[in-house]
């Protein structure tokens, strides 16, 4: 069986690497799953749980905070300013920077920097919650 090499690389460093079955992540046109012998791609990612069902059968989430998504040859390059494994992060804080980051979108700061932390803290409760089976 055809396996896909993956690694999720963030501005600090390599996030996560591995041979995996299934990628899921979301790009700036909608939501795209990679598997085996993919069509070369390069798209833009938008704040996401990307999901990676490894090579074991376990599935890994990984929060990104936008960035790049390059498929070719059965490797899968994710590539982002910042990177998170799911399990790492605490569901209470993530509800309470979502809350945060709401409450300024709701008093009316729409620039950009307010609208990407928001998505930023939507993906990384997402993200909490998937690698904690309660997808809400």
């Amino acid at each position: 069986m055809s396996q896909l090499q993956v690694e999720v690389v963030a501005a600090a460093g390599m996030a996560w690497e591995g041979p995996a079955l299934s990628v899921t992540a979301r790009t700036s046109e909608g939501d795209i799953g990679i598997l085996p012998n993919h069509e070369p791609i390069l798209a833009t990612l938008v704040p996401c749980a990307a999901e990676i069902l490894t090579a074991d059968g376990r599935r890994e989430v990984i929060v990104v905070d936008g960035g790049f998504i390059s498929v070719a040859d059965n490797r899968v390059s994710v590539l982002s300013p910042l990177a998170r494994i799911a399990s790492e992060i605490d569901v209470n804080a993530a509800e309470h920077e979502l809350a945060a980051a709401e409450k300024r979108l709701n008093a009316g700061e729409g620039d950009e920097e307010t609208r990407h932390h928001y998505l930023r803290a939507q993906a990384q409760l997402k993200a909490a919650q998937l690698a904690r089976g309660r997808d809400n």
